[in-house]
């Protein structure tokens, strides 16, 4: 069964590939576009007082510095549209009718004005400066924050979403909210406090204009309205299809060889286009309905430029209303202003309604419920005292107990599941009806078809999920009385995939303990038989590796995912398909290697090779979730059951 919520490859003929790419598509997405309709419902003004609270609570002194500044520099516009008035009525006006004009008064009016405007300046640059670096900051904090979160969820979290997708919230969706900081809510507080300072000095200088340049205004507002209103709703789910994409993106490249192994790229590209053309649609509306708003304004502000000319100059020749030609100056100069500022405005509300589609993509996945851990039981260090009892260590003695209170409980490896039931999504079982033990030391095998359960039963004895019914023990302990991060401690996993990371080879290796020595991760090396190739590589031990280690064969990666574990050095292990990459060669080198990695461990060993396990000391098969036989290779055998079928090949591992 697959549990990853993404993108499903059907197979088809590459004759049927294009007429059953939108249905396929359509179907794959289900889950996305679920959550996305959710995420459309939310509310955007609680969105906004929280996003708002987060920037300002940590930062507030600059913060309200740069808006100081803005206001500032907004005011300080403002008094040059009246200065205009000043300069024509009171200076330029007089001197027309003089035959030698002295210009002293207006060098000093004009000066005067230089000084001001150039305190704007410096309070714009002030305001400009300071909102960059608090949009960068908060990138930053949100980033920290969102990665901090995403350790504390649980496997299921990352079953149910796109690893693209999430993705997408560190990179789009922060970066649309970095420039509504830096640029948006700047503006909107320039072009908000400049309209009303503009509106205040109009009807203070002539009520009959004003009330002019309001009428327009407001037609400007009914357009604004509109347009953004659509924008706005094709802004979020832009926001939303971007992250499909992406989604659909990560999922193709990781499966790129299998993409190609079937001949699968045209089937593919058909997907793509289907959701790449969701991303085209919503974009293309979203940036059309925004783009001809500043047309629009910027005509009805030229329609407003003859209006208050022609107007002014009427009730200036009738001598109506005190209009004078600096008056008719000014409110040209204020009209144009305020269409254009209205328009700005306009355009950042786009912007903003685009970042709080991407903040409430964010917060949906910051709220999402952290791994719980009731766990009162923790793991320990131990070592024996004269008395023959055990005392708490600070230092790795090799020796561990649990402590439950004051109590102290050797760490044997006993674990138990009592008729547990399971299912990742209610409603459609996985595991029914499981009872199986292992006793400290044993070696456990667990054989069967896929989808049988086998992988479901050491996820459950790790709590990657929580168990339905029944009981868990371990060492007489139920797990849920474990702290979660003590559990996993005592259990070590090598999986099939081997997950390295961008590192040397000491690093991917340290991986298992942070504190082991070189010394070491050598010893742990030459356990898992990793030694001999590593020793080979350009620099051994301090080649650098990359996050998907190409230049590394698969069974090398298995040999490092052994060595890690080894280096862990675990009461417990789990070993799920360790040996299925490598080969047989190489799995003569290694078996030894492992055999010693799990002497004295109880070991939990899930394998398709069955001459692997041919050793163990219980072997469990399992099919559709229920343990169908069990006992030793010998016991099995003689009962001629489906185990004797599996080894003798009569059934298949499928």
């Amino acid at each position: 069964m697959t549990r990853k919520a993404g993108w499903t490859w059907w197979s088809m003929n590459k004759q049927t590939a294009d007429a059953a790419a939108q249905p396929r598509a359509t179907a794959t997405r289900s889950a996305g576009n679920t959550a996305a309709a959710n995420r459309a419902k939310m509310p955007l003004w609680p969105i906004f007082k929280r996003l708002l609270k987060m920037i300002i609570a940590p930062r507030k002194g600059r913060f309200f510095f740069s808006i100081g500044c803005s206001i500032f520099s907004s005011a300080v516009v403002a008094y040059n549209m009246t200065f205009t008035k000043t300069v024509i009525d009171r200076y330029i006006t007089p001197m027309l009718s003089q035959s030698n004009p002295d210009f002293s008064n207006l060098y000093r009016a004009v000066g005067g004005m230089v000084i001001i405007l150039s305190l704007g300046f410096l309070a714009n640059l002030g305001y400009s400066r300071t909102m960059a670096i608090l949009g960068q900051e908060f990138q930053r904090a949100i980033r920290d924050e969102m990665f901090s979160h995403m350790q504390t969820l649980p496997i299921g979290y990352f079953d149910r979403h796109s690893f693209g997708d999430v993705m997408s919230y560190y990179t789009n969706d922060t970066d649309t909210l970095r420039q509504m900081i830096s640029q948006a809510i700047p503006q909107l507080v320039v072009s908000g406090f400049f309209m009303l300072t503009v509106a205040v000095m109009m009807y203070i200088v002539n009520v009959w204009l004003a009330l002019l340049v309001t009428a327009i205004i407001v037609i400007d507002y009914l357009v604004a309205r509109f347009l953004t209103g659509r924008s706005g709703r094709f802004f979020r789910k832009q926001q939303e299809s971007l992250g499909l994409l992406n989604g659909y993106v990560e999922e193709t490249m990781s499966g790129q060889k299998v993409v190609k192994v079937f001949s699968h790229e045209d089937a593919a590209m058909a997907d793509f286009d289907v959701v790449n053309d969701e991303l085209f649609d919503a974009a293309y509306q979203a940036n059309n309905n925004a783009n001809i708003l500043m047309p629009i304004i910027g005509n009805i502000g030229y329609l407003q430029y003859i209006l208050i000319v022609l107007v002014g100059a009427v009730l200036m020749l009738s001598g109506f209303g005190g209009v004078t030609l600096g008056t008719i100056g000014t409110f040209i100069q204020a009209g144009r202003g305020l269409s254009n500022n209205f328009g700005q405005a306009a355009m950042q509300t786009n912007f903003v309604i685009m970042a709080l589609a991407g903040a409430g993509r964010i917060f949906q996945h910051m709220d999402e419920q952290s791994e719980q851990d009731s766990g009162t039981v923790h793991l320990v260090n131990v070592t024996q005292n004269q008395a023959g009892g055990w005392d708490v260590c600070t230092q790795r003695t090799g020796h561990w107990a649990w402590q439950d209170g004051d109590t102290l409980i050797p760490l044997d490896g006993a674990i138990r599941l009592d008729s547990v039931n399971f299912s990742y999504v209610p409603g459609k079982q996985i595991l029914h009806d499981i009872t199986m033990y292992a006793e400290p030391g044993q070696k456990v095998a667990l054989i069967g078809a896929t989808g049988a359960g086998k992988t479901t039963i050491t996820n459950l004895i790790n709590r990657f999920y929580d168990i339905d019914s029944g009981s868990i023990t371990y060492d007489g302990l139920d797990i849920s009385r474990i702290n979660k991060t003590d559990l996993r401690h005592s259990l070590g996993i090598v999986l099939q995939d081997t997950a390295l990371f961008t590192g040397t080879v000491y690093d991917n290796i340290r991986y298992g303990r942070l504190d082991a020595t070189d010394e070491e991760i050598v010893a742990a090396a030459k356990l898992a038989n990793a030694d001999r190739f590593i020793s080979s590589l350009p620099h051994g031990y301090d080649t650098q590796l990359s996050g998907n280690s190409e230049d590394l064969s698969q069974g090398q990666r298995q040999l490092l995912a052994i060595a890690r574990a080894a280096l862990s050095d675990p009461p417990v292990m789990v070993l799920d398909e360790a040996t299925s990459s490598i080969d047989t060669r190489t799995e003569a080198l290694v078996q030894s290697g492992m055999d010693a990695l799990m002497k004295g461990r109880t070991v939990f060993v899930i394998a398709h090779r069955l001459s692997t396990i041919v050793n163990s000391d219980v072997i469990m098969v399992m099919d559709h979730g229920r343990i169908i036989e069990r006992g030793n290779h010998n016991e099995l055998m003689e009962k001629r059951g489906r185990y004797y079928q599996l080894y003798t090949g009569v059934f298949d591992l499928v």
